[in-house]
């Protein structure tokens, strides 16, 4: 086995995720994912923790839904009751085929998710960690070699956390402290409130409220969005291509939309529910060992240099106790390249310009 696995095994088990002895974890494997899998199965036994495995993958639930009736109120007591006793959850993504759901329809998609939100919220109260296994159609979909592909990928898992996560705090604090955020590039002048919230340092462990690997991004739930946004990096949503996306918001909601491609699949995310036309988290990159767009969000969204929007569902996480933010079914995360020609401002005050925050050298170059 490639020793990275089992580093990044490593990093899941101990950073992320932070298992213990006597932890019950429910682990959802990729159909890609196997090496992976056995490596965490390992530490898991190590750890003394409590493994249950299950099988994730696009085309078996392509299958479910393509061959339901869209009435999704069925009992689930069965997979609820499963994450109500979870301590920990960890997804391994590592898919046969990234577009597995592209034929199913968005209001399938829709009921299913919505009929699933007591599941999901019941996974979200476990220490959840996703991340994949860099699979060759992962490499395919970024236009990478297979291995060219697993070096970027291990480049972006296997990172000194520690040193990045003290290095974040810097924004943290700033967005902690602020009260209104802008966010100026071209095609692009929104301004967010940000009062009152609480700054995730996604730091890749759920000590830090974060739940992906790799990460890399300070996060907060925006409301009152006003302007107008362009996110210039191309993506996938839904299994089908998007570029070009523009947003107009009035008093927080989207209020007119269009895209270079993909318009109807931003269409029917703002459908979704009342929540999809309002955002719920700001993120800011800043990642360096990302350093190419690859289309797989997981990755896209932690790199240095760029800022991402998503509609709907707001993290508990950013909010003050006993406040609910923006609900919704969805999380759809669109991004924007700030790397040139691009500022963001908070209270007034510029923090990060061309890509570079103010307190590294080339800010004021």
């Amino acid at each position: 086995m490639d020793e990275r696995v089992r580093e990044h095994a490593d990093v899941l088990v101990d950073w992320s995720a932070r298992v213990e002895t006597g932890d019950d974890v429910v682990l959802s494997v990729g159909p890609e994912a196997h090496d992976l899998a056995v490596a965490v199965a390992e530490k898991l036994g190590e750890r003394g923790a409590n493994l249950l495995a299950t099988y994730g993958s696009g085309e078996v639930t392509r299958a479910y839904l393509r061959a339901h009736d869209d009435e999704f109120d069925g009992d689930s007591t069965h997979e609820l009751a499963l994450f109500e006793e979870a301590d920990a959850y960890l997804s391994l993504g590592g898919g046969r085929n990234t577009s597995a759901l592209a034929d199913v329809s968005s209001e399938t998609r829709n009921a299913y998710r919505t009929a699933r939100t007591e599941i999901r919220e019941a996974r979200y109260d476990t220490r959840w960690v996703s991340t994949v296994h860099p699979t060759r159609s992962l490499a395919q979909q970024a236009g990478m070699a297979y291995a060219e592909y697993q070096e970027f990928a291990y480049d972006a898992i296997l990172r000194d956390w520690e040193s990045l996560a003290a290095e974040m705090a810097r924004l943290k604090d700033l967005l902690d402290d602020g009260c209104e955020v802008r966010l100026v590039s071209g095609g692009t002048d929104l301004t967010m409130r940000i009062d009152d919230r609480t700054a995730v340092n996604s730091a890749a462990s759920v000590a830090y409220d974060s739940h992906n690997l790799p990460s890399g991004e300070v996060f907060t739930a925006p409301s009152a969005t006003d302007g107008e946004v362009t996110f210039d990096v191309p993506m996938t949503v839904r299994g089908e291509a998007v570029r070009g996306v523009r947003l107009e918001f009035d008093d927080g909601d989207v209020v007119d939309y269009d895209a270079e491609r993909g318009a109807d699949v931003i269409g029917d995310v703002l459908e979704t529910d009342d929540g999809a036309r309002r955002l719920g988290e700001l993120g800011i990159g800043m990642n360096h060992g990302i350093d190419r767009y690859t289309d797989n969000i997981l990755f896209d969204e932690k790199m240095a240099e760029t800022v991402h929007l998503a509609l709907g569902r707001a993290y508990d996480a950013c909010l003050p106790d006993g406040q609910s933010g923006n609900e919704s079914a969805v999380h759809v995360d669109l991004i924007t390249d700030v790397g040139e020609d691009s500022r963001l401002e908070i209270d007034g005050e510029v923090v990060q310009r061309d890509g570079r925050f103010r307190w590294e050298d080339e800010f004021d170059k």
